[in-house]
């Protein structure tokens, strides 16, 4: 009598088992398709580079020095406070700082 208790146990612990793995396994395939739409995702946002943008941001160079600045007033305050002696390009004269 003891053995059949014992064989019941198994062949239950065996079935629940393998329906639990196929449960599992469903929520497994639904878990990677939803980290590779998410990975894609991440993918497409990450194709836009943050130093690329800054460098191209950067359109006003200063004569002198050669440092970059991203708009005119910047350029003139810059101009004013560190190239006191020199004259003032024409793109800066009325550029109000």
């Amino acid at each position: 009598m003891k053995s059949s208790v014992t064989l019941h146990t198994k062949i239950y612990s065996l079935v629940s088992g393998l329906a639990s793995d196929m449960a599992r396994g469903h929520q497994k395939f639904q878990s990677q398709q939803k980290n590779a739409k998410k990975q894609a995702d991440i993918k497409k946002t990450k194709g836009h580079d943050q130093k690329a943008a800054a460098k191209a941001a950067l359109v006003y160079t200063c004569s002198v020095c050669r440092t970059q600045m991203p708009d005119p007033k910047t350029f003139k305050q810059h101009f004013e406070s560190k190239h006191p002696k020199s004259p003032m390009p024409p793109e800066l004269v009325d550029v109000e700082a």
